[in-house]
């Protein structure tokens, strides 16, 4: 089990530590309900240093992303950010990811640089999935074991953050980034992204910059009260916003466009992997969509519970559920078919002996 720079640190404020895509991860540390509400009404620190890190360069950058990730990267100029997902060949999603346009300078070799952070438990997959894809000139470097992430996120972010750079953090947009010094540490990536809908910066720092740069932040937030924040608030901050978690509610299986992803579905921008298949679909129609799920019992659904009609006919299953800290009842997302798709259709889900009453509604869950 691989560790993170900052594994020492969880373990010694008290974290309760588990393996997650490999790594030996903080699952919380004062409880899932308190650091959600941290974020929600504060600030929190999250070490997501086991995201992977590809960085992409040269004259053929660009046409490779355009074959492999179904938004248009060509849209993109240095400094900004992009949300994406790559799909196979079958219709199905690889992964999803971020896609950075780096100033041109990055790239050794000529054209154009960018970087690109996967999921965690993807990195060995989606690497392999890229190299497939040849004929581009292009260099592309695994760069996940140099590279650690700190998400720094809730509405006190900005201030605490501010505090250890002269960059202007006002302006630097969602989705948008810079590279500066932060806490005396310099050709820090300050990314304002993040997976909670608080608000706030992702920072990619070398490994060896890590440990600073988080002692930095807790002595800058100290007056802010500002937490550590473990991956079981992670999930319910991005439950509560509708966010897709890969391997849950998008996978192999699943078609961007059923899952609510046709935003980065950008078939206009020419052929792609699966832009065929996404063609038919946009033309024909889905058979089945990804919703949110409001439960009117206390039980919480889980993945993989069916979900059936009044009739007790079986019409898809839960890909994520929990309980909200911020609505006080449980919620979740799943797959039904397009005919109980519509907002306020009543269906059921299956929880051993019990139908669980749930209403399809339109995520986010919460209004921020």
């Amino acid at each position: 089990m691989k560790s993170t720079p900052l594994t020492e640190k969880h373990i010694e404020l008290g974290a309760r530590m588990a393996e997650f895509a490999g790594y030996n991860m903080p699952i919380s540390y004062a409880g899932i309900k308190e650091e959600h509400q941290a974020v929600r009404e504060n600030v929190g620190v999250f070490d997501v240093s086991h995201m992977g890190e590809f960085f992409v360069e040269g004259p053929g950058a660009l046409d490779l992303l355009q074959q492999i990730t179904s938004n248009d990267a060509s849209k993109l100029f240095p400094g900004r950010a992009q949300y994406s997902c790559m799909p196979n060949k079958d219709g199905g999603i690889v992964d999803d990811l971020i896609i950075y346009r780096m100033p041109d300078e990055h790239s050794s070799i000529g054209g154009h640089a960018y970087l690109l952070v996967v999921n965690a438990a993807n990195i060995e997959k989606d690497w392999k999935w890229i190299q497939q894809h040849e004929g581009y000139e292009v260099k592309i470097t695994d760069r996940s074991d140099e590279y650690g992430l700190l998400a720094v996120q809730g509405p006190k972010a900005t201030a605490v953050l501010q505090s250890l750079t002269e960059v202007d953090l006002s302006e630097i947009k969602f989705y948008h980034f810079t590279i500066g010094d932060l806490a005396g540490i310099p050709d820090v990536i300050i990314s304002a992204t993040g997976y909670t809908g608080s608000g706030g910066f992702e920072l990619y720092v070398h490994n060896e910059n890590m440990v600073k740069l988080w002692d930095a932040i807790f002595e800058a937030g100290k007056e802010s009260g500002i937490a550590p924040i473990g991956l079981g608030a992670r999930d319910t901050l991005r439950l509560e916003m509708g966010y897709c978690l890969y391997g849950n509610d998008i996978d192999d299986q699943t078609s961007p466009l059923e899952a609510g992803l046709g935003w980065i579905t950008k078939l206009k921008k020419g052929a792609f992997n699966s832009s065929e298949i996404f063609q038919k679909q946009k033309e024909e129609g889905i058979q089945r969509k990804l919703v949110g799920l409001d439960v009117q019992e206390r039980r919480v659904p889980r993945h993989g519970y069916i979900i059936v009609d009044g009739d007790g006919t079986e019409i898809g299953h839960v890909t994520s559920g929990t309980q909200s800290p911020t609505l006080g009842s449980p919620i979740g997302m799943g797959y039904v078919s397009l005919d109980h798709a519509e907002i306020g259709t009543q269906v059921f889900i299956v929880a051993g002996k019990k139908q669980l009453p749930a209403t399809v509604v339109k995520p986010p869950f919460v209004q921020l």
